[in-house]
């Protein structure tokens, strides 16, 4: 279990909703509404920071990628 709110926890929460949807589109304001319950400006950004995060982390396996699709949302891949 997680702390709700802490950095571990949306990461965490954002990854499974990836994993989830894995190949398929994971709509911007789904994960927004899904793990912050806010869909506004400043929890667009934070979404972007842990998307950069967890893209740092799957870095070490060239064939995982997230892909952003713009103006729709995240596409998790293995390639």
């Amino acid at each position: 279990a997680c702390l709700v709110g802490s950095e571990m926890c949306i990461r965490d929460r954002l990854l499974r909703l990836l994993v989830i949807n894995i190949n398929d589109l994971l709509p911007r304001e789904v994960a927004l509404n899904k793990i912050w319950r806010d869909d506004n400006y400043f929890t667009s950004r934070s979404m972007d920071v842990y998307i950069a995060k967890l893209r740092k982390y799957l870095v070490v396996d060239q064939k995982v990628q997230i892909l952003n699709i713009h103006g729709e949302g995240f596409r998790l891949v293995i390639i």
